[in-house]
C-alpha cells in the first residue's frame, strides 16, 4: 500500500514503486521548445535552460517532465512551464495540444535518444513565452538563442542528444531548417 493519500496529485509513487515502473513501462514525457515570436509571428529565439546534472556535468536542456497520473497533457505542459520558467514566462499554449514530434527514449545506446533511467516516449511541443522568464529549481539560468546560434556545435554539444534533436526538427517544423 503506498504511502501517498490517494487525493493526494504528486507524483503517486515513492522512489522505490518509480524506479520498479521505470524498469517495466514506457513512461509518457512532455519536451517543450520554449520560444520567442515577433509581432508578426516569425521565430526571433528560442530558449534553453542551463541545468547541474547530478553527475557533476553542465547542460544545456529544454523544458522537460512527467505526465503525471490523471493529469492531462495540457496540464503537464503548464506545470512544467510554470516550474522552469517561472509564474511570469505567460506560455501562450495552442487550443488543440498537438505534438510536432514524438521522441523516443531507450537506456541502452542505439540508434534513439538516451535516457538511462528508462524507456520514456515524449510528446513534443513548441510553446510561445510572452512573459519574464525566471528560471527556478535545479535550473541556473534560461537563455535565447536565434535560430542560428541555437544550432551551432557549441550549443548542441551541451545538450543531449535527444533534446538537440528535437530542437532541429522543432526549426524544421517552423520552417526554419538548420
Amino acid at each position: 500500500m503506498s504511502d501517498i493519500a490517494s487525493d493526494d496529485m504528486g507524483p503517486w509513487l515513492s522512489e522505490e514503486e518509480l524506479e520498479l515502473v521505470r524498469r517495466k513501462v514506457p513512461m509518457l514525457y512532455v519536451d517543450v521548445v520554449p520560444v520567442r515570436v515577433g509581432e508578426n509571428g516569425t521565430l526571433e529565439a528560442v530558449g534553453l535552460l542551463l541545468r547541474a546534472r547530478p553527475e557533476g556535468t553542465i547542460t544545456r536542456e529544454l523544458v522537460s517532465g512527467r505526465v503525471l497520473f490523471q493529469e492531462t497533457v495540457r496540464q503537464a505542459l503548464v506545470r512544467h512551464l510554470d516550474k522552469d520558467l517561472g509564474p511570469l514566462a505567460l506560455p501562450q499554449l495552442p487550443v488543440s495540444p498537438v505534438p510536432y514530434a514524438i521522441g523516443q527514449y531507450f537506456p541502452t545506446p542505439g540508434e534513439h535518444y538516451l535516457d538511462p533511467r528508462q524507456h520514456a516516449v515524449s510528446l513534443a511541443y513548441i510553446v510561445p513565452v510572452a512573459g519574464d522568464c525566471s528560471p527556478s529549481n535545479d535550473t541556473l539560468e534560461l537563455s535565447w538563442f536565434t535560430p542560428r546560434e541555437v544550432v551551432t556545435p557549441e550549443i548542441t554539444g551541451d545538450m543531449s542528444e535527444g533534446h538537440a534533436d528535437l530542437v532541429r526538427r522543432a526549426l524544421a517544423h517552423l520552417g526554419r531548417l538548420p
